[in-house]
């Protein structure tokens, strides 16, 4: 869940290595650190706190070399001070190391090390793989990082440098994210990170590191190899990689004139519906094509239940995806929290196809998730973001949502894009199942409409932005929803509660005279998601129930609906679709408001407290 950077080069690595902790924030904002090879030795410089801290204690000890790594820290073991901050070193200094991750058996090893004489001076599970590389090391680092990764239990993307060597950096990736970047138009330099947004303004030439793989970068290139190549057993031969290429630039991941990441990503929406469906909507047939599907169209073919599974917003896309495809597809799905899942002995019975729903395709809970499935036989997919990614290589199809990078720590376009290929993926499913032409062209024709109609959601924030001037002092919410918008009831108070830290609940309506009715009085705003649809009756019943005890109401509502302005506090109307669609129009609201909300209270909306992007831990 931390950003890491390393640079083998001709330049000053420090400004470099800077530049890319500020592209890598959204990862980790505790503390930040980094360790240059200055010819002479190690030098590290560290702080708590932002990477601008960082920046300030650079100004005023400036570090010089060409050889670097660098790291934004999000604390799991030991607390976010500069002295748990990385890069961590061994006893000696003779090496610095930092890593993204969690080990899981660090207190065997600490102790085991300790009784050895290594001496420990943080809290943090990482010092472990230091001493580790310290007590193997015998004149190689690449040998030395392979023997510890041997003992070593958990995740791990490290990068590590070491005295003997000022131009060589030995990286080295289980379960946490890892790329290489290849220096472009005769430059001498190799990088690595976590994330291609650290290095895209360097270059877009990288190779994705698998598990159990090791490369050693210079400023003349990389070479990788296995594990079991770098112990040196017989036989094993360095690994060849393929080159990939990014396709989008540095200026995608900038705010382009938005106060945050976050505003500008809602209001790029429109934008990334059109591309989650660009080339897969096929309107004469009725129908959705979607090539990376293919490996499975005959597992497709005799499917009997579908098991979709993912963390956080990830989770209430599969719960959409759910309503979605068993309606038009008439096929059952179940829904899983990927970090229950594998440890629940799950029953997959042939016939079922279990799908991995991600926006990084690094969230290490879904990643397992999908293992477990593969491990007990199930065909697999992904649906993720990020091209490369760990789920998007584990898997055997799936279908990348095209919605380009995502700087905001709480997900807002990935999340429609994650519904809207779900949405393709059951018009497909219910083509093939028996699902009219003309009902299917209904339903492209919908889904081709639906950018226009979030545009002309955004077109309404100035009234968005009214309503959250009343609320933003309140101290909890509820958020109520039936049927296909249950989901973004959740979406809608998860967003509240991530970037404003107002507690926010989200309830099937119904459910709430079995609980929540209790908290009901004048301090508690309701938010009901109610569009003209077949419940629209009970939650009208529902809305009286919560007026009657002197709830404070915000109804969504279809544009074409006022008869409920004189019931409630606030109507926010929306353009209307398809039921089964409006869930994607319904959740663009909810974000404008949980965002100003979250603004008016001086919260850090794209760098929330305690949250990270990426979960590559459990």
């Amino acid at each position: 869940m931390c950003g890491i950077v390393g640079y083998a080069g001709e330049e000053e690595a420090a400004p470099l290595l800077l530049n890319g902790l500020r592209r890598l924030e959204y990862r980790g904002y505790d503390s930040a650190g980094l360790a240059v090879h200055t010819g002479f030795g190690i030098e590290l410089r560290k702080c708590a706190g932002r990477v601008d801290n960082l920046a300030r204690v650079l100004d005023d000890e400036p570090v010089l070399g060409t050889t670097g790594i660098a790291h934004t820290r999000w604390a799991t073991h030991g607390a976010p001070t500069r002295v748990n901050a990385h890069p961590h070193t061994d006893c000696r200094g003779e090496l610095a190391l930092v890593h993204n991750g969690v080990i899981e058996n660090c207190g065997v090893l600490r102790t085991k090390l300790s009784e050895l004489g290594h001496r420990f001076t943080t809290d943090t599970d990482t010092e472990v793989l230091a001493h580790l590389i310290e007590e193997t090391f015998e004149g190689s680092l690449e040998r030395a990082v392979a023997a510890m990764l041997t003992q070593v239990e958990g995740t791990l993307g490290i990068a590590v440098i070491g005295v003997a060597d000022p131009t060589r950096i030995v990286v080295a990736r289980r379960g946490a994210p890892l790329l290489l970047g290849i220096g472009e138009n005769g430059e001498q330099a190799t990088w690595m990170a976590s994330d291609v947004a650290a290095i895209l303004g360097h270059t877009r030439q990288v190779v994705y590191l698998d598990d159990d793989e090791i490369a050693v970068l210079t400023p003349d290139g990389y070479e990788t190899s296995d594990l079991g190549s770098r112990l040196g057993r017989a036989g094993r031969e360095p690994i060849r990689k393929e080159i990939s290429h990014i396709d989008w630039d540095i200026e995608t991941i900038e705010r382009e004139g938005y106060p945050h990441f976050m505003l500008r990503e809602i209001h790029e929406q429109p934008n990334t519906v059109r591309d989650a469906t660009r080339g897969r909507l096929l309107e004469a047939e009725g129908t959705a094509r979607l090539g990376g599907m293919d490996e499975l169209e005959s597992e497709i073919s005799r499917t009997e239940r579908i098991v979709l599974t993912g963390c956080g917003t990830s989770w209430h896309a599969a719960l959409a995806g759910e309503y979605l495809i068993e309606e038009v597809a008439r096929i059952p799905v179940e829904v899983e929290y990927a970090s229950e899942f594998r440890y629940r002995n799950p029953i997959i019975a042939p016939g079922t196809l279990v799908g991995g729903i991600s926006q990084s395709g690094e969230t290490a809970d879904t990643l397992a998730a999908v293992r477990e499935a593969k491990r007990l036989g199930a065909p697999t997919f992904g649906i993720v973001n990020v091209v490369g990614s760990a789920i998007a290589r584990e898997t055997a199809a799936g279908v990348y949502v095209h919605a380009g990078p995502e700087i905001g720590v709480a997900s807002t376009k990935a999340f429609l894009a994650q519904i809207t290929s779900l949405a393709l993926l059951g018009l497909m499913i219910a083509r093939r199942r028996g699902l009219g032409r003309e009902e299917g062209r209904r339903f492209v024709r919908a889904i081709r409409g639906l950018p226009a109609l979030i545009e002309e959601v955004l077109e309404s924030e100035t009234h968005i932005r009214r309503v959250a001037e009343e609320f933003a002092d309140a101290r909890n919410f509820l958020y109520l929803g039936r049927g296909p918008n249950f989901p973004i009831a959740l979406e809608g108070a998860l967003k509240l509660k991530e970037i404003s830290y107002i507690h926010a609940e989200g309830y099937p309506a119904a459910e709430m005279k079995h609980g929540p009715i209790a908290l009901i009085d004048e301090e508690m705003p309701v938010v009901f998601i109610a569009p003209r649809d077949s419940v629209y009756s009970k939650v009208l019943l529902n809305i009286e129930e919560v007026k009657a005890r002197g709830g404070r109401v915000i109804a969504l509502v279809t544009d074409r609906d006022r008869d409920l302005a004189p019931k409630v506090d606030h109507l926010i109307p929306v353009p209307e679709t398809l039921p089964l669609l409006q869930p994607i129009v319904n959740v663009v609201p909810l974000q404008l408001l949980a965002y100003h909300i979250a603004v008016l209270r001086g919260c850090d909306v794209d760098r929330p407290r305690n949250l990270a992007k990426t979960v590559t831990v459990e």
